[in-house]
């Protein structure tokens, strides 16, 4: 909502209506939304659009790449998966980044397609501008595909290896020039004249994405500088959550295969690992050039990288893993048209009765622990399993010319989608967002309980009536953009977040908020009593400034209202 307010909001990434200090993100993922604010006005439909836009065009533009390289069977069932899968469907309801980046990534899939079956140059290049536009909305995370598609197209492009090596080269170059270039720009503006660079404690951007986004989201050191340190209160208000369990699951080489993580999208992953052995067997032996085969070392080449960092990674959040199911779901296509053109093979039936038994089976196992799970899922997942995996095996019996054993074939791929299209559809009718995992205990309750029509009212005639009170330009501070957020959100107006997203950031200084405070820009301030914090900014809050009434959050947390006077007229 800032960034749709002013240019300059817009092209810095503003996280407050006056420009004080940035998102913590790179603004490239917000940009589409600021847009669509600014066309259609506030509304929450208007921020969410952009969202439905990417995620349908994600859906053709996956079918498109998958097609390119396995035909149209492979691209249709790829496209179908990646619809009903749980986290996809959460993704596009809410505001975060990740639903342009995965769009971002599968049209650098695309177009590495494109390249590796033509040779083409243009179209390799293409792939590095869409990684390069898809840094500018998730920062690192858009150059993990990077190496999938290179190995792709080193086996398999229609050229010399050094002509390959060097388009690789040159789609490199592009990429990182491309992934830097907003980058570059800020950091030649003069610092006076932007907002500050949350995520950073010395204003640096570079600092901000390789370090605060990137190493140390790894658990690694710092190249740029050192990140914000959380202010204590947020720290323990997110031990004590339960909104967001998947961030607390603990890293390890299981992390994305069962509870929580795994009910988000690894319904078919057994299936995407047989089709990939299945393809793997049946083009041994073939030409490098082979596209079948280069498709499933693109596709399994992204989804082994991925695994593994959100497997190692210090933090997790649960829309993280849909960059995971383009991978899966081009992977699964490719076995559906391997399996229909060997269905008199017995051995190629059986393995397609095993991914249905397999799929099925391991969904069963994710719902264990799960909240809220229809009683009637599990009995009739299992009815349809076994009739899928009859039908596998009975295929070759089938009479009649091709189209009528691909309708057969997707009735019997359709028995592995149960439990993911069921538990797709229950993310919508039970109200769930991004950061919210399928069946995840008291996330029912608490969608439920949540009103955001009241909650926006509340948070804009609190701003209001502040402003009405003390007259001042900016009716009031609070500690950390995290709590500023709403107020900005609901109405528009500045609320002066202090310290970032983290609270750590030095932005604003304790003299920039003794100038406000003097010049009758500031009075009232909200900051944490309980727990208490020693940041410089908020132990001259509690010196200068008179506490008029506590505010509770939950898990003994509390906020002080102070009221820091009026100076200028004393």
């Amino acid at each position: 909502r800032s960034m749709s307010q002013s240019l300059h909001n817009f092209f810095f990434g503003s996280f407050d209506p006056q420009g004080t200090i940035t998102v913590d993100k790179l603004p490239g993922g917000l940009w589409p939304q600021a847009i669509s604010l600014r066309i259609f006005g506030f509304h929450t439909w208007a921020v969410v659009l952009p969202q439905i836009v990417f995620g349908v065009l994600t859906v053709l533009v996956l079918y498109r790449a998958v097609r390119r390289l396995a035909g149209p069977l492979a691209g249709l069932v790829a496209a179908t998966v990646i619809t009903v899968t749980p986290v996809t469907v959460a993704l596009n309801r809410g505001n975060v980044a990740d639903s342009v980046l995965v769009l971002l990534t599968v049209l650098a899939a695309d177009a590495a397609s494109a390249a590796l079956t033509t040779g083409r140059l243009r179209s390799l290049v293409l792939a590095g501008v869409w990684i390069g536009l898809g840094f500018q909305a998730k920062m690192g995370q858009a150059w993990l595909i990077a190496p999938a598609l290179a190995l792709a197209y080193v086996i398999a492009a229609p050229a010399s290896l050094r002509v390959r090596l060097t388009h690789l080269g040159l789609a490199g170059a592009v990429t990182v020039v491309v992934s830097l270039s907003w980058m570059t720009v800020v950091t030649l503006v003069p610092a006076d004249q932007r907002p500050y660079i949350d995520g950073s404690t010395n204003n640096s951007v570079y600092s901000m994405v390789f370090d605060y986004n990137g190493i140390a989201r790894l658990g690694g050191g710092t190249l740029f500088g050192t990140p914000p340190t959380p202010t204590p209160f947020l720290v323990q208000a997110e031990e004590e959550s339960n909104s967001n369990q998947v961030a607390k699951v603990s890293p390890s080489w299981h992390r994305l295969l069962s509870g929580l993580v795994g009910r988000d999208y690894g319904w078919l992953l057994p299936a995407a690992l047989i089709a990939a052995f299945a393809v793997l067997a049946e083009r041994r032996g073939r030409d490098r050039r082979d596209p079948m085969r280069a498709g499933v070392v693109l596709w399994g080449t992204w989804l082994i990288v991925l695994f593994g960092l959100f497997s190692g990674g210090t933090r997790l959040n649960s829309y993280y893993t849909a960059a995971l199911v383009p991978a899966v779901a081009a992977l699964c296509g490719a076995g559906a048209a391997t399996f229909l053109r060997h269905r008199q093979r017995m051995g190629a039936r059986g393995l397609l009765a095993l991914a249905v038994a397999a799929c099925t089976g391991y969904g069963v196992y994710l719902l264990e622990g799960g909240a809220d799970v229809p009683g009637w899922l599990v009995p009739a997942a299992l009815v349809i399993a076994v009739g899928g995996g009859l039908a596998a095996l009975l295929l070759p019996r089938i009479r009649g010319d091709a189209g009528s054993s691909a309708l057969a074939l997707a009735g019997v791929l359709a028995c592995m989608l149960p439990l993911s299209a069921v538990t797709g559809a229950l993310m919508i009718t039970r109200d769930f967002n991004p950061f919210t995992a399928p069946y995840q205990p008291g996330a029912k309750a608490e969608a439920a309980a949540f009103d955001v029509d009241s909650a926006l009212l509340e948070a804009q005639q609190e701003v209001k009536r502040l402003a009405d009170r003390y007259r001042t330009p900016i009716p009031f501070a609070i500690d950390s953009s995290q709590l500023a957020g709403p107020y900005v959100f609901a109405s528009g107006e500045e609320v002066l977040p202090i310290g970032g997203f983290k609270g750590g950031v030095p932005e604003p200084t304790v003299g920039q908020l003794e100038a406000d405070v003097t010049s009758g820009r500031l009075r009232a301030i909200l900051v944490p009593t309980v727990p208490v914090s020693e940041d410089p900014r908020v132990v001259w809050v509690r010196d200068h400034c008179a506490l008029t009434n506590h505010s509770a959050l939950s898990g003994g947390i509390e906020l002080g209202f102070y009221d820091c006077g009026d100076p200028a007229r004393a």
